[in-house]
């Protein structure tokens, strides 16, 4: 029997990249998993599916209550929806600002908050968030988006702390540039793309972009039994970007 055999998860941002790739290992090893997101999942993905904004609170509530009526139950909540920025202070305007931090932190506040009454109730509640490494690295251009993926990594030690008491686990984790559909529009949308590939190939110290399914082996690891004693930390998933320095 799988080690998450009857387990119930719910995903946000599920549909593609990072977040499919924790939808399919999380079904694999048995867990009833929902998806909320503004699309749908691929076909043959088996999830349930809920549309969601989660910018919007109300989207959350009812999205998170739609999944745990379907699931029977909430173990693990799956934090990874977020949309990127790129610029520095000197590019993103107010508006901008208010609307990544919106769905890329407040959202976790408020998906937690929805999810709790349910989480609460589990034996082996846990909550995993995904950041990024340029919450630890500064890397140009990524100004408005570092300070959101920062921002999830304090939140992340804050609600382990806060929730401890309830025996609920938070971690997070901290991928690197990983293979995602994500990535490859922002290749696409370059001067030159194979040039720019290989520079977020290089800056990896692995010489390679991380994928999708090795950032969801640590995301279910942290959500798993086999990490029961482990809350309030940040996994990297970086291809050593973020502790490596190698000679040039």
């Amino acid at each position: 029997m799988s080690a998450l055999e009857g387990m119930g998860a719910v995903v946000t941002g599920g549909s593609s990249g990072i977040g499919l790739g924790i939808v399919q290992l999380l079904t694999g090893n048995g867990a009833r998993v929902a998806v909320l997101d503004l699309q749908p999942p691929p076909e043959g993905v088996a999830a349930e599916f809920f549309r969601t904004d989660v910018g919007d609170r109300e989207s959350v509530r009812a999205g998170i209550d739609g999944a745990v009526a379907e699931l029977g139950g909430l173990d693990i909540l799956v934090n990874n929806a977020g949309i990127g920025a790129r610029g520095s202070v000197l590019d993103n305007g107010d508006e901008e600002w208010a609307t990544v931090f919106n769905v890329n932190v407040t959202a976790i506040a408020r998906t937690v908050s929805a999810a709790h009454p349910y989480l609460v109730r589990s034996a082996s509640a846990s909550i995993v968030n995904v950041s990024s490494v340029v919450a630890n690295v500064g890397v140009p251009q990524r100004a408005l988006y570092a300070a959101s993926k920062g921002a999830v990594q304090s939140l992340t030690l804050a609600m382990a702390a806060d929730f401890v008491k309830d025996g609920i686990r938070v971690n997070c984790v901290t991928p690197g540039t990983a293979n995602t559909p994500w990535v490859q529009r922002l290749l696409d949308a370059s001067d030159d793309p194979a040039t720019e590939r290989r520079r977020l190939e290089a800056r990896q110290p692995i010489g390679r972009l991380v994928t999708a399914g090795e950032v969801a082996e640590t995301v279910v690891f942290l959500a798993s039994s086999a990490a029961s004693g482990v809350t309030g930390t940040a996994l990297a998933v970086d291809g050593g970007m973020g502790g490596i320095r190698l000679p040039t």
